[in-house]
């Protein structure tokens, strides 16, 4: 384990906040416009920092992720004048599928390593109730040469498809999946008990909690559903595959000279990031090939890392990755992943960000990882470290 190494130019991450995440169509954001979701995220963002010492606009640059909500650039500029960022901050959005909160953190991390700026904000949004997956289009795309080229059709392989893949190809049985899923159900119940998820969550109106735990889910409960894409032979349900999802996260990033001369408390330092393409057909093994090179740039190793945010798209692809990097489950998702929490496509990274520093800050641990499958084939993970306090004696 490496010491830390403090440069002026370290990235360091001065707040992280999400909306609470809540069921699509059925919660208690499935009317809220996505607009009002990044507006909320992104105004919270900046409560958290001392208004004495920061203003909206010292922020030079945002990046957006987003995956499925039509004209997004124009919502996200929209939602940035709404959240009082004036217009003089720039904003962009990105589509990295599932990947697309953290790799907008990515992005103003990376201008901010480069001297572009100095500081920015990640962040990510989705409404799942205002733009449901089963209505999205189908890709306009030359289908006679598409077809033509096997590889590229496995891109259209549904994503419970893919889970079912993970499944077969590696021998996974529907009794693990199921005690993935429960146990999932069963930390985020006693997290949020607890008030854990308080610091990282700003309320949408009178929406203070997320609505998709379900602290009585058991074995029980679970092995009464049915397979959704396999009826006969299948183990992926809806009680093991992560929950349709309304929310928003936003991170603001800094340098830490920026940081220190306007003595703002540093939540964490974003060490790397990595992103790996795989099979499309087996996606959810993305995971388990991009944590690795992401671990290894940051100077360390799988060991050395104290908490693993590794989103639970389907229990089959998110157990079957971290039993591949022989990780403690102790060690992941300690306040339980998306199949309690849901998975808003374009905010789950930012969001994993949000709660992964708070655990930390909370636990005094040290290094951790979030990380993720990605859609039509591939991994991105991200190591952040949190720093002991320097005694000012």
């Amino acid at each position: 384990m490496h010491p830390s190494q403090r440069n002026p130019r370290d990235v360091v991450i001065v707040s992280a906040v999400r909306t609470p995440l809540c069921r699509a169509k059925r919660g208690a954001l499935a009317k809220v416009p996505p607009s009002t979701l990044l507006s909320t995220a992104l105004a919270g963002c900046l409560s958290k920092v001392d208004a004495s010492k920061f203003s909206s606009s010292d922020v030079e640059d945002i990046c957006i992720g987003n995956v499925m909500t039509p004209v997004n650039a124009a919502v996200a500029r929209m939602a940035q004048l709404a959240a009082s960022i004036p217009y003089t901050t720039p904003i962009s959005t990105t589509n990295r599928q599932c990947s697309s909160g953290l790799q907008a953190i990515a992005n103003i991390a990376s201008s901010i390593r480069s001297g572009q700026i100095d500081i920015g904000i990640g962040g990510g949004f989705e409404s799942m109730s205002s733009e449901p997956m089963h209505k999205q289009p189908m890709p306009n795309v030359d289908w006679d040469v598409m077809q033509s080229c096997q590889p590229a059709m496995d891109c259209l392989i549904p994503m419970g498809v893919t889970s079912e893949n993970v499944s077969n190809k590696y021998g996974l049985t529907r009794g693990d999946l199921d005690a993935f899923a429960a146990n999932s159900h069963k930390k985020a119940a006693l997290a949020r008990s607890r008030g854990l998820f308080k610091d990282e969550i700003v309320s949408v109106g009178d929406v203070s909690e997320d609505d998709g735990i379900r602290p009585q889910t058991t074995l029980a409960s679970l092995a009464k559903l049915k397979p959704v894409f396999d009826p006969e032979n299948g183990s992926t349900t809806a009680g093991n595959a992560s929950q349709l999802t309304d929310g928003a996260a936003a991170v603001l990033l800094m340098t830490r000279q920026e940081a220190e001369r306007r003595g703002l408390d540093i939540l964490g330092v974003w060490r790397s990031y990595a992103v790996k393409g795989v099979d499309p057909k087996i996606m959810g093994v993305g995971p388990a090939i991009a944590i690795p090179p992401a671990v290894e740039m940051a100077g360390l190793k799988i060991d050395d890392i104290d908490v693993f945010e590794i989103n639970e798209a389907f229990a089959s692809q998110a157990s079957w990755c971290v039993h591949e990097l022989k990780i403690p489950e102790i060690k992941v998702n300690p306040n339980g992943g998306a199949i309690a929490l849901g998975h808003p496509l374009g905010c789950t990274g930012a969001r994993q960000i949000a709660t992964l520093l708070h655990h930390m800050n909370k636990t005094g641990k040290r290094f951790g990882v979030v990380s993720m499958c990605i859609g039509t084939g591939a991994g991105a993970a991200a190591v952040v470290e949190v720093e002991k306090r320097q005694s000012s004696l």
